[in-house]
């Protein structure tokens, strides 16, 4: 699993916006910024959709007023979800990423199985990065969350 301290692989993604499909780098997206990044097992699903999106969404000016550059919400989902996931929630302050094959999820080491659920998905995780490097990281234990709440961060920053 990646350790605070270490930089973030280079992976291509998928993202939705309003000028169609893009497909940024983690250099593009962390390069020369603060970014606070947070993972979700899944896409409208009841935690991830009543308490975890919607916490980063209450706090985003709050989270940019401690000097964060962007709020990335990843998942093991398409981009398509991503973005109606994104509306549905009133999201425009967060950068509503997808990690559709898993290809950035595995390489952190944060993946689980799922089972018949939706096989593999991401460990629920909040992370701090500063140009590139991974300068806090807190993943929840299963069934858990506290660690990877906007407000947990927010009061690291």
């Amino acid at each position: 699993m990646i350790t605070t301290g270490e930089k973030l692989p280079e992976i291509t993604f998928q993202l939705l916006t309003t000028e169609g499909m893009q497909n940024p780098t983690t250099t593009e997206l962390f390069a020369d910024k603060k970014v606070v990044l947070f993972a979700v097992p899944g896409a409208f699903t009841p935690t991830c959709s009543e308490a975890h999106l919607p916490g980063y969404v209450v706090n985003a000016d709050k989270l940019k007023a401690k000097g964060v550059d962007s709020i990335i919400c990843i998942s093991v989902n398409d981009a398509f979800v991503m973005n109606a996931w994104g509306k549905s929630q009133n999201a425009e302050e967060i950068i509503m990423l997808a990690d559709g094959n898993g290809e950035f999820t595995k390489a952190l080491g944060l993946e689980m199985d799922t089972g018949s659920f939706g096989g593999l998905r991401s460990q629920r995780y909040a992370m701090i990065v500063d140009k590139g490097v991974v300068t806090t990281l807190n993943v929840e234990q299963p069934k858990e969350f506290e660690a990877s709440k906007a407000e947990t961060l927010l009061a690291l920053l």
